[in-house]
């Protein structure tokens, strides 16, 4: 027989966790532009000694800069899609607050779905198409 404590907990609905993005980096400072841009917000809050929030409209999601003293080595297990109405706009806004491209965007330069692209810190996210 089980405890009836656990069974009452395991039977109530568990409440939905709070999702919010961390982006490590060397210099919040210094990145907080190049994110503002990529997603829309309007501003930064904090000192990014190590935390700097990036402020967006209201219900936005909340994202952070975090300063960590280790560099980045190897490719992101998990990174954001941006989807753009204009997404060769944004790449190119991107490109010129020192954003790169990696590879061809995909499937085809045509008529491109996904641009994958690296922040001035090497951290990967993609540039998507927004669906018809």
């Amino acid at each position: 027989m089980g405890d009836p404590e656990s069974e009452r907990a395991a039977a109530r609905p568990r409440a939905r966790p709070r999702v919010e993005v961390c982006i490590d980096c060397s210099d919040a400072l210094r990145l907080a532009p190049f994110w503002i841009a990529a997603l829309g917000y309007q501003t930064i809050s904090g000192d990014g000694q190590p935390y700097l929030d990036l402020v967006g409209p209201p219900g936005s999601l909340r994202v952070f800069l975090q300063r960590v003293p280790e560099p980045k080595m190897v490719k992101n297990r998990l990174h954001l899609d941006l989807f753009s109405s204009e997404p060769e706009r944004l790449v190119r806004e991107l490109l010129g607050l020192g954003g790169r491209t990696v590879g061809p965007p995909f499937p085809n330069q045509e008529r491109w779905e996904w641009q994958v692209m690296q922040d001035p810190e090497g951290n990967e996210f993609c540039v998507c198409r927004e669906g018809d």
